[in-house]
């Protein structure tokens, strides 16, 4: 396997979805050498999520405080699951949206080498109403991107 120490880091998407669960597994089977890795958690408020012909509404800040400590819960949960993998990696909390964008934003200000993310695997309806983010980082980052798919056991 070639040294890749000199490069990046690998960032991870991670939400605490299965799917992204998937993906931190993949990574170290896939990805095994002497890089560092980030475990990403990119939370949308409230007032980011577009609901049609409804007045946009703020988070009040108390459930904002508690969204963050969630967010951080989640990151640090995935940081455990990549340790196990033989990674050591630190976590790392956006707000922000869409959250493909600050997925990729964040790719390109830590200098990473590889995005790694799950696919929920929406149906056709599902992406058209919701999307896809990882369809979207795919598009748009300037790195390669590795996306698993939820395995269906």
């Amino acid at each position: 396997m070639t040294d890749r120490s000199d490069a990046g880091p690998i960032l991870i998407a991670y939400d605490g979805s299965d799917c992204s669960k998937d993906a931190i597994a993949e990574a170290g089977r896939q990805l095994r050498d002497d890089r560092s890795a980030i475990v990403l958690t990119v939370w949308e408020p409230l007032d980011a999520v577009p609901f049609w012909g409804v007045p946009m509404a703020t988070m009040p800040s108390e459930m904002t405080e508690q969204v963050v400590t969630r967010a951080r819960e989640v990151a640090a949960e995935g940081v455990a699951l990549i340790g196990e993998a033989g990674f050591e990696a630190e976590p790392r909390v956006e707000l922000g949206a869409p959250v493909w964008s600050r997925i990729v934003e964040t790719a390109d200000e830590v200098g990473a080498s590889v995005i790694v993310l799950g696919s929920h695997g929406r149906s056709s309806v599902g992406y058209a109403v919701m999307g896809s983010v990882a369809t979207a980082v795919a598009h748009h980052a300037k790195v390669p991107v590795l996306i698993t798919r939820e395995s269906r056991a």
